[in-house]
C-alpha cells in the first residue's frame, strides 16, 4: 500500500490545486490519477477544441453576410479536414506536454487509469492500493445518452466522438436543445452540411430568457431546421446507409422522421461517479449521481473535496477554476471560505452568440417580488456601431433591484455578446453590486460596449417590459403579413 499526501483523481482543474501545493512543499507526495487524456475535459474535449472549431464557421457566416455592406465574397472552398487538423494539431501537443511532465515531475506519481475506493480514504488503482487522507475529486462528467430504442445499434456520434471524424457528413441530426446542439449545429451549417436539431424542450435553449431562446430560433433557422418540443423515439439505420430519427411532438402527439449521413447525441452531461464507489469510501452522492458537497465544497468525508463538474452545481471550465481555489483555501489554508455562486457567468458560442449572468427575470421576480426589480433593455442596433453592423434583433437585457441598483442578471444576444457581458459580471463583484459604474462610465463612441451602458440607462418596471416586449413583437407580426 502506497501512502501519499494528496490524491486528485481528474487532471483538470485538480492540477491548479497539486501545483500550488508542489510550490509550497517540494517533499509533497502525490498521486494523479486520469484514466482520460491528461488535462481534464476543457482541454481535451470541451471548451478549446470546440472554439477552435467555432471560430471558423463565424467566419463563414461573415463572409456570407458581407454582402449587404456591398461586399461581393463567394467562398471557394471549405476544407474541413484541414480545420479539423488545426483543431488537433494544437490540442495534441498540450495533452502529450501535460503527460510528458506528470511523468516526470519528482514527488508526482500518474496513474493513467481507473480508480475506485475499496474503503474510506482507499484506492484501488490498476494493480496498486494508495491511501491519503487528503483526496480531491475533479472527476469531470461524461456524456450523456438517453435510453432511445435502436440508438445502441447505430454509430452516433457525442461531443466526445466527433472530434474524431475527418469528412463534413452531408447532413447531420442533431438530439438535444441546449448549448452543445447550439454550437455544433452552428458549426456543421456554416461548414456546408444540412442540420435539423431535434430538441426536447419546449424551447430551444431552455436556460436562457424566453426573448434570447425566441431569437436564437428565429436566427438560427435561417440556416438549419430546428424542432422542439420532441421526443426522440426511435433510431433506425437505412438501406442507403444513412440513420433515421423518428420523434414524436410532445404537445400534439404527431411523429415525424428525419434521415441524415449522422446522428450527434447532445442531450446534456452526466455524473461519472459510479465507477467509482464513492459509497465505500462514505462519500454521499445526490440524487441524480453528483458527489455531495457543502458550502467550501467538502464531501460528507472529512478531507475529501469535490469541485468542477463532479459536484454538478455548473459546469464550466470557469467555475471548476474558481472552485479549486476554494477548496485550496478551505482544505490547505485551513480558512472557511463558502463557494460563491451568485455571478456565474456563461455564454453560447453559437450565432447569434449568447451571454448570462446571474438570475433570469422569472427568478428575480420570484426572489424579490415583480414590484421590487426593474429591467434595462437596448437593441444593438440603435446604437451607431450596431447599426454600422447591420446587428438587428440583437439586445442586451439588464436585471436590478429598484432599490440601490443592485445588478441581479444580464442577458445579451448579438456579436460579441461574451465580451460584453464581462462588463456587468465584474460590477456584481464589486461590494454594492450596483449599476451605477456602467451609467456613469464613458462609454467609447461608437463602440458595442454602449448597448450595455444604454441598457444600464434604460430602466423600466417589468409591466413596461413586458409591454414593450408584446408590441415589438406584435411589429414584427405586422412586418411579417406585409412580407
Amino acid at each position: 500500500m502506497k501512502e501519499y499526501d494528496v490524491i486528485a483523481i481528474g487532471s483538470g482543474s485538480s492540477m491548479n490545486i497539486i501545483s500550488a501545493l508542489q510550490g509550497s512543499d517540494p517533499e509533497l507526495r502525490a498521486a494523479v490519477i486520469d484514466k482520460d487524456d491528461p488535462g481534464g475535459i476543457c482541454l481535451t474535449r470541451g471548451c478549446i477544441p470546440t472554439k477552435m472549431l467555432v471560430y471558423p464557421a463565424e467566419l463563414v457566416r461573415i463572409i456570407q453576410e458581407a454582402g449587404k455592406f456591398g461586399i461581393d465574397a463567394p467562398i471557394k472552398k471549405i476544407d474541413f479536414k484541414k480545420i479539423m487538423g488545426r483543431m488537433r494539431s494544437h490540442v495534441q501537443p498540450q495533452i502529450e506536454g501535460i503527460r510528458a511532465g506528470l511523468g516526470r515531475s519528482p514527488g508526482i506519481d500518474y496513474y493513467p487509469a481507473v480508480a475506485e475506493f475499496i474503503a474510506p480514504y482507499t484506492l484501488k488503482v490498476g494493480k496498486e492500493t494508495i491511501k491519503s487522507n487528503f483526496i480531491l475529486l475533479c472527476l469531470g462528467s461524461e456524456v450523456l445518452v438517453p435510453p432511445i430504442p435502436g440508438l445502441d445499434r447505430v454509430k452516433y456520434l457525442t461531443s466526445d466522438t466527433v472530434l474524431g471524424i475527418d469528412r463534413l457528413p452531408d447532413s447531420i441530426a442533431i438530439i438535444g436543445g441546449g448549448y452543445i446542439a447550439a454550437e455544433y449545429g452552428h458549426f456543421f451549417s456554416a461548414l456546408g452540411s444540412k442540420v435539423t436539431i431535434i430538441g426536447r424542450n419546449p424551447r430551444l435553449l431552455p436556460k436562457e430568457e424566453p426573448e434570447v431562446s425566441e431569437l436564437a430560433l428565429k436566427m438560427m433557422s435561417r440556416h438549419m431546421d430546428i424542432a422542439t418540443n420532441q421526443e426522440v423515439i426511435e433510431v433506425q439505420g437505412t438501406l442507403a446507409g444513412k440513420k433515421k430519427v423518428v420523434a414524436k411532438d410532445r404537445a400534439t402527439g404527431r411523429t415525424f422522421a428525419v434521415s441524415a449521413d449522422e446522428v450527434l447525441v447532445a442531450v446534456g452531461r452526466a455524473p461519472n461517479t459510479n465507477i467509482l464507489h464513492p459509497e465505500r469510501a462514505g462519500i454521499e452522492l445526490d440524487s441524480r449521481g453528483w458527489v455531495k458537497v457543502d458550502e467550501f465544497l467538502e464531501t460528507s468525508q472529512p478531507g475529501i473535496w469535490a469541485f468542477g463538474d463532479a459536484n454538478g452545481r455548473h459546469l464550466f471550465k470557469h467555475v471548476a477554476n474558481y472552485e479549486s481555489g476554494i477548496v485550496y483555501y478551505n482544505a490547505v489554508q485551513k480558512k472557511r471560505v463558502p463557494a460563491d455562486y451568485h455571478a456565474v457567468p456563461h455564454a453560447v458560442f453559437a450565432h447569434p452568440e449568447i451571454a448570462g449572468v446571474g438570475m433570469t427575470e422569472a427568478e428575480a421576480v420570484k426572489a424579490h417580488g415583480e414590484d421590487k426589480i426593474l429591467i434595462g433593455h437596448y437593441k444593438y442596433e440603435d446604437t451607431a456601431k450596431g447599426m454600422a453592423m447591420g446587428a438587428e434583433g440583437y439586445f442586451a437585457k439588464i436585471i436590478v433591484e429598484a432599490s440601490g441598483r443592485k445588478i441581479l442578471g444580464a442577458h445579451i444576444i448579438g456579436p460579441h455578446a461574451s465580451i460584453l457581458i464581462q462588463e456587468i459580471v465584474n460590477l456584481m463583484y464589486t461590494p454594492s453590486g450596483s449599476i451605477i459604474p456602467a451609467t456613469k462610465g464613458m462609454h467609447i463612441h461608437p463602440a458595442l460596449s454602449e448597448v450595455v451602458e444604454r441598457a444600464c440607462q434604460r430602466l423600466m418596471s417589468v409591466a413596461q417590459y413586458r409591454h414593450l416586449q408584446q408590441h415589438e413583437r406584435g411589429e414584427a407580426h405586422e412586418e411579417h403579413h406585409h412580407h
